[in-house]
């Protein structure tokens, strides 16, 4: 029976106190900076407008037209490319992994290539070091999508600031959040001038959407928690299970615009003091994750993503791979009503989804398909019961056994 009353969020996100609305210096890019270790960052209102600033940056830079992204990654990577009047070219996943095959990079990449961007998926951080030598060896920028990831680590580097330029997400569920927010990040003096002439020329303030976006981080701060969960995510995800909608169960329904606007002084303000609080859930919520890790890992069949020994991952939620479709459906029908923090990530590969596979014919990605049919996710926040991830361990044990 579901706990309507204490259900645990869908992903760790960092949670607001009532002292976050008070009064303060706008200071959030200057704490983002000092914590990530470049001179500055530049706030944009989603992670995807980030995106959409960076890629009509580079657009603006060079005759190339094409940008490769990864086969497994959010619908709004694709939408953000194609908004900027630019070619989106999928390239697959390596085998039963989110990152990009090198292989499927190689063969995709020509001197038609703007840029490259991998992906940073789920907190988890992806390899960039062979996927940087194949985009310079074709003269295409290399643009981190860390969206996810923010306060993760490459070979003690902070993810999204090892390329030509990395963005992070502000959203709901990302960590630390302003409700809707994306950072920039350039370590070049001009990159980052040329990112904050593109702001300036394309996105203007928007009084009414900025007093919606406090009105819903309000919110935010009200229902962020086991009670209100039921309330806000709870109740419509089983609306949209009950009629098949499995797109829209998870937020995958992406249209056209991407939404620019300026994000104001107060919803800054309430970033600049919830992100004193952000190490120490960083941390916290990384110790969790390895006990919570180390049960998953006795369960045959069942592999949780994990990080290299050299990179330092964040722990939003945990990617679980089970051994086959079938076991992850049959998991999923028994867990993911049930209000215990499962569920799913992106519903398909990029080229899979009906409104974007007019980008996308032809396109090959078998190891993204199928990385999407056997994964689910597991949540990591502090709110989800022991009994409770012990009853979701003991469900995918059983049909991992039946694969």
């Amino acid at each position: 029976m579901i706990d309507r009353l204490r259900e645990p969020p869908p992903t760790a996100g960092l949670a607001l106190s009532w002292r976050d609305f008070l009064p303060g210096p706008p200071s959030l890019e200057r704490k983002i900076a000092d914590f990530i270790g470049v001179p500055e960052v530049q706030i944009e209102c989603s992670g995807t407008a980030a995106l959409v600033v960076a890629l009509l940056t580079l657009k603006n830079m060079s005759r190339r037209r094409s940008v490769v992204i990864s086969a497994y990654t959010c619908p709004w990577v694709a939408l953000a490319v194609v908004q900027c009047g630019l070619t989106p070219v999928v390239c697959d996943s390596r085998k039963n992994h989110f990152e990009l095959c090198l292989e499927s990079l190689a063969a995709v990449c020509t001197n038609d290539t703007l840029a490259v961007i991998p992906t940073h998926l789920a907190g988890r951080v992806a390899q960039l070091d062979a996927v940087t030598s194949i985009a310079r060896s074709v003269g295409a920028y290399l643009v981190e999508d860390a969206a996810q990831s923010f306060g993760a680590l490459h070979a003690a580097h902070p993810v999204g600031t090892l390329g030509d330029i990395g963005f992070y997400s502000l959203g709901v569920g990302k960590g630390l959040t302003i409700y809707a927010g994306g950072v920039l990040v350039a370590r070049d003096e001009k990159m980052r001038e040329s990112l904050r002439r593109t702001s300036a020329q394309f996105v203007r303030a928007s009084f009414a959407r900025e007093v919606k976006r406090i009105v819903e981080l309000v919110g935010y701060y009200l229902l962020y928690r086991p009670f209100g969960m039921g309330l806000a995510f709870g109740i419509p995800l089983r609306r949209h299970l009950t009629k098949g909608r499995l797109i829209e169960a998870v937020g995958d329904d992406c249209a056209l615009p991407v939404t620019l606007h300026r994000v104001g002084t107060w919803r800054r303000t309430v970033g600049a003091h919830a992100f004193t609080r952000f190490p120490d859930y960083v941390l916290s919520t990384r110790m969790q994750a390895e006990g919570r890790i180390a049960r998953l890992g006795t369960i045959p069949g069942v592999t949780v993503i994990t990080d290299t020994p050299e990179n330092q991952g964040v722990w939003p939620f945990l990617l679980v791979l089970m051994p086959s479709q079938k076991s992850r459906d049959a998991a999923l029908a028994s867990l993911w009503r049930q209000g215990l923090g499962v569920g799913r990530l992106f519903i398909h590969a990029l080229a899979d989804y009906q409104y974007l596979a007019g980008y996308f014919a032809g396109a090959h990605t078998p190891n993204a398909t199928d990385f999407a049919e056997r994964l689910l996710i597991v949540t990591n926040t502090v709110w989800l019961r022991e009994k409770d991830f012990i009853k979701t361990c003991a469900v995918l044990a059983e049909q991992a056994s039946n694969a």
